[in-house]
């Protein structure tokens, strides 16, 4: 297909700004940028789009998880486990990719949308410090299936991962947000990595725009990792609520063709 012009290219420059950012604080930038590709690049296929995506996408968990990590130190005994298992099921997903509709994933993803919200705003000391709910193998194995299980689905379409990320290790193993915030950015990282090493060999990266985007979402991920960590945990559930709220509405639009 042939390139954007420059308003188009500025125009998903700025989703790009914006998805890092959010990315960085809470997950879910991809709600943001893949509509601004679908748009703008009306002539791509679902396949290229969503490896654009990644490309633009690995640039801003690149910068937010080396902030994250210099500045918050999450535990390896948790990330490492998280982040290989996250890379085998985000390569799994991604082989899978073109073979699954996105108007399957909709209706599940809005069902788990409105339960992890509802969830963190009627328990408001979720998340305020660090209580784990597993030691020793049991919280490894946890870490592990949780990689494994969200790699996929950021493989196979992806929107949303981060905040999945973030609320299964608040939620499931008993992390702080800012702590879950780091060790999300890292394994979203890594399944970034596992879906372009099935997608750039596949030809399907469109590298003028990626890398563009790319840029604006590396700005943005450097600047919302800098923000998370400066106003803590609780302003990353606030965030967080916030965040997903607002996918509520534009993905129950979607699925009941409001828009």
């Amino acid at each position: 297909m042939s390139d954007p012009d420059l308003t188009v290219l500025l125009l998903l420059a700025l989703a790009a700004l914006a998805a890092g950012f959010v990315d960085a604080v809470v997950g879910g930038g991809g709600l943001i940028q893949l509509p601004a590709l679908l748009l703008g690049l009306p002539g791509a296929s679902p396949v290229q789009v969503l490896a654009t995506n990644k490309l633009a996408s690995i640039c801003g968990t690149t910068v937010s998880s080396v902030t994250y990590y210099r500045r918050v130190r999450p535990d390896p005994r948790t990330f490492l486990p998280l982040m290989a298992l996250a890379f085998v099921g985000s390569f799994l997903g991604a082989l899978v990719a073109t073979q699954i509709p996105k108007e399957a994933f909709d209706p599940i993803v809005l069902v788990a949308l409105v339960v992890v919200g509802a969830y963190v705003l009627f328990k408001p000391d979720l998340g305020g410090e660090t209580a784990l709910r597993f030691a020793g193998h049991q919280h490894t194995l946890a870490a592990m299936l949780t990689g494994l299980a969200i790699g996929f689905y950021d493989g196979a379409l992806g929107p949303g991962t981060g905040s999945f990320f973030v609320f299964t290790l608040v939620g499931l193993l008993g992390y702080s947000f800012l702590e879950a915030s780091a060790k999300a950015r890292l394994a979203n990282w890594t399944t970034n990595l596992a879906s372009l090493v099935v997608f750039v060999p596949a030809g399907a990266v469109l590298w003028k725009v990626g890398l563009v985007m790319g840029a604006c979402n590396l700005l943005g991920g450097y600047l919302g990792a800098r923000t998370a960590i400066a106003q803590g945990s609780r302003f990353v559930r606030i965030f967080f609520v916030v965040v997903v709220s607002a996918f509520i509405v534009r993905i129950g639009g979607q699925v009941l063709g409001v828009w």
